[in-house]
């Protein structure tokens, strides 16, 4: 059971409240690992699923004081990147060039 993570104050206000993450990679047959670094900040944690250094994430928590917060899917969802839409212009280059690589292989 997730208990509610506690109000932590505005940036800029003293807090007294530790906060840190554990994030759980999931190794298959070789195991598990938590990760666990109270100097690491979400921004940072963010940053490192984003860049792939984090991959086959069980899950991610958050601890605020005594309270812990399962935060997996918020993580995820900031560090997905934006997908972008394919072009027309991209279709048609894409046609051009299996024509072209058709005709580079076809048979004289």
């Amino acid at each position: 059971m997730m208990v509610q993570r506690p109000r932590l104050p505005p940036p800029g206000e003293e807090s007294n409240v530790m906060q840190y993450f554990v994030v759980m990679i999931d190794y298959g047959r070789r195991g598990r690992e938590a990760i666990v670094d109270p100097e690491v900040t979400r921004r940072e944690v963010i940053a490192r699923v984003a860049s792939g250094e984090y991959k086959n994430i069980s899950f991610i928590h958050e601890i605020a004081d005594s309270a812990v917060g399962d935060i997996t899917a918020e993580i995820l969802a900031e560090a997905a990147l934006p997908e972008i839409p394919v072009t027309g212009a991209d279709l048609q280059a894409g046609r051009h060039d299996h024509a072209r690589d058709l005709r580079k292989h076809e048979v004289v």
